[in-house]
């Protein structure tokens, strides 16, 4: 059977799960971001609604060179926002990921987009840390309790000694939930009531909020601290202050990305705080060796990233060759 003879794949967070393991994913990222991977901007497109306008977001990606068994690879992801669902009792945003070959466009499978970005998100901030993180790096603080949380600790877990993990959240009851669940997995996790004591025992401290004021100081951080921010994705948000971003070194996951829509990054240029200079590298200079990563233990390093369909297609087709190697 030819591939454009095989039955197109539909794979639910389940299914995601079952085909990854974020020491391979974090590879996969790094081998993507060295390869010739195509990922043109973002394509943003509002659909007119009888109450507030809804948006269509297209993110696509294609590799320029086979990455396995002379396979090559088209993706794309499609999300939709729906702000009115909510009031319907729906879910606001719908996603799916297509994963198509990039010799015939015959499609391979359909994936669920919310889980696969999960799992792409939490390994780039892995990926970054293997850079940044010291690499005696321990205390990990999580400021956030969300779904991506549990991605992160375990996605840090995999590229630094991290041996207790300390969570806040803005609900309290939300980060008892979520310690439980990372007990279960046999984490050492503490709630932490003063956020500004537990920044300062952290060796990396990552946040995913839907902040739009910084949660985040930057006088808090200790010589050595490792920053990573995930949650914020519009010009508008961030999660850390002028003086946290003053004191770091600082790297991106794509310049165009981050100069664009990281509110972490574009609201400390616009005022001044920062220069363009100041970014040090993205995740292409860090892979290639073109910017230099940590370079003494008492650097303060911090990471923004905003996402970026390079990642979406590589961690696709990594789980596209999981159910490949589950069926031979």
């Amino acid at each position: 059977m030819t591939v454009a003879e095989k039955p197109l794949r539909v794979l639910n967070a389940d299914d995601i799960a079952a085909a990854l393991a974020y020491p391979a994913l974090v590879e996969a990222l790094r081998a993507a971001f060295a390869s010739g991977i195509a990922a043109p901007v973002r394509h943003h497109h509002t659909v007119p609604q009888p109450g507030r306008d809804a948006t269509l977001l297209l993110m696509p990606a294609w590799t320029s060179a086979p990455v396995a068994a002379n396979e090559r690879f088209l993706g794309c992801k499609i999300v939709t926002v729906f702000p009115d669902n909510a009031a319907a009792g729906q879910p606001s945003v719908h996603g799916n990921y297509l994963l198509m070959s990039g010799a015939t466009g015959a499609p391979l499978a359909l994936m669920d987009a919310r889980a696969l970005t999960a799992w792409r998100t939490a390994a780039a901030s892995a990926l970054a840390a293997s850079y940044l993180a010291r690499a005696d790096a321990a205390h990990l603080v999580m400021i956030g309790a969300g779904a991506l949380a549990p991605h992160l600790v375990r996605a840090h877990m995999a590229v630094r000694p991290i041996r207790r993990v300390t969570l806040w959240n803005r609900t309290h009851g939300h980060a008892v939930s979520l310690a439980f669940g990372l007990a279960v997995a046999g984490v050492e996790v503490t709630i932490a009531d003063d956020l500004a004591a537990a920044v300062a025992d952290a060796d990396i401290v990552s946040c995913a909020t839907l902040a739009t004021e910084p949660v985040l100081r930057g006088k808090w951080l200790k010589p050595g601290a490792h920053v990573d921010l995930v949650g914020g994705f519009t010009p508008k948000m961030r999660e850390a202050d002028n003086d946290a971003v003053k004191r770091a070194r600082v790297y991106v996951d794509t310049r165009a990305g981050a100069l664009k829509e990281a509110g972490d990054i574009v609201i400390p240029l616009r005022r001044g705080v920062i220069a363009r200079k100041d970014i040090r590298g993205d995740l292409f200079e860090l892979v290639s060796g073109k910017a230099k990563g940590r370079t003494s233990d008492r650097q303060i390093t911090l990471f923004k990233s905003v996402g970026s369909a390079i990642e979406d297609l590589a961690a696709a087709v990594l789980v596209w060759r999981g159910l490949a190697l589950s069926t031979v």
